[in-house]
């Protein structure tokens, strides 16, 4: 079996520098332009017989002129640029030189530049949900807050609480405070004290008097005045042409007479024309008091007690 025939020369027997060296100069290399090229000479070529090394050694800056330039492949053209030509070397021009090429302009017109636009709307954006978000936060709190109110949790006052009506306005001590009348016939009765109103021209309900019938009777009841002090009592009653006399109790006070005097001037045993009035002076204390009329030992008593009613100060009947 026979050896391939690698060709007329092989890679190893080309050295483009072989010239540089002491054996390849005595081997026969010769510098560029000289000789059949670079390296060392090697076999002849032998006809039919293909070299394997395709080195195609040349001259540096040489080129090869073609009928037609290579064209590379298409350079992918950017958004908004023009259509370049293909690329060919510039000693291919006539009377063109080799040049550097140099950086590109951008081209003008709108480019694939930063899109500042949709950055601002996508601020804006994010800013506008922020704010949503807070408010809808404000508003869920305010509304935890106004049903922890409602369901048991002790609330300030309101307007409506605030404003209370005013009290009743006291009497000034210059005004004359107007206490009620008593009828004697709805007062409480002690003894063999009665109510009666068969004798006409009584003041009091329906007509209505007391009668003490004697010693232990009386008629008691109380009342309320706004400051302590001096006031005058009142009374209506009726004699029968004669003069009478009962006792006065104030709280726990010491009792005093009463004249019930014949001021009317009627005629001995004229209970219709004996109504009349007298009053006296008394002190009561502050808020309640009680009062009572009654007939006590060596008091005159044969009198009908009718209407009882005091006015702040002392003051003549």
């Amino acid at each position: 079996m026979t050896a391939a025939n690698n060709g007329a020369s092989t890679p190893e027997d080309d050295d483009p520098f072989g010239y540089l060296y002491e054996d390849g100069q005595a081997a026969g290399a010769t510098p560029p332009g000289q000789g059949r090229g670079y390296g060392y000479p090697g076999p002849a070529p032998q006809p039919g017989v293909p070299r394997t090394s395709y080195n195609q050694v040349r001259t540096v800056g040489e080129r090869r002129q073609y009928a037609q330039p290579p064209q590379p492949f298409p350079q992918q053209q950017g958004y908004g640029q023009q259509p370049t030509a293909a690329y060919a070397a510039p000693e291919t021009y006539p009377g063109g030189a080799q040049t550097r090429q140099g950086p590109v302009a951008p081209a003008q017109g709108r480019g694939r530049g930063p899109n500042t636009r949709g950055l601002l709307i996508g601020a804006i954006a994010v800013v506008a949900v922020v704010v949503i978000g807070i408010g809808v936060a404000l508003m869920t709190s305010g509304d935890d807050k106004n049903q922890a109110g409602g369901s048991g949790a002790s609330a300030g006052p309101t307007a409506a609480d605030s404003v209370k009506p005013s009290e009743e306005p006291t009497a000034k001590p210059d005004e004359p405070v107007e206490l009620p009348k008593q009828d004697a016939a709805t007062l409480k009765l002690g003894g063999p004290a009665s109510a009666a109103n068969t004798v006409p021209g009584a003041k009091g309900t329906n007509g209505g008097y007391v009668m003490f019938n004697g010693e232990g009777g009386s008629a008691s009841w109380s009342v309320e005045v706004p400051e302590a002090g001096a006031y005058t009592m009142y009374i209506t009653y009726s004699v029968p042409g004669k003069d009478a006399k009962t006792t006065l109790t104030i709280n726990s006070g010491q009792p005093r007479e009463i004249n019930m005097a014949n001021f009317a001037r009627a005629a001995k045993g004229d209970w219709e024309k004996g109504w009349t009035n007298t009053y006296s002076y008394v002190n009561l204390e502050k808020g309640k008091n009680d009062l009572k009329i009654s007939c006590e030992p060596g008091n005159q008593c044969e009198a009908y007690l009718d209407q009882v009613w005091l006015e702040a100060g002392q003051k003549q009947g």
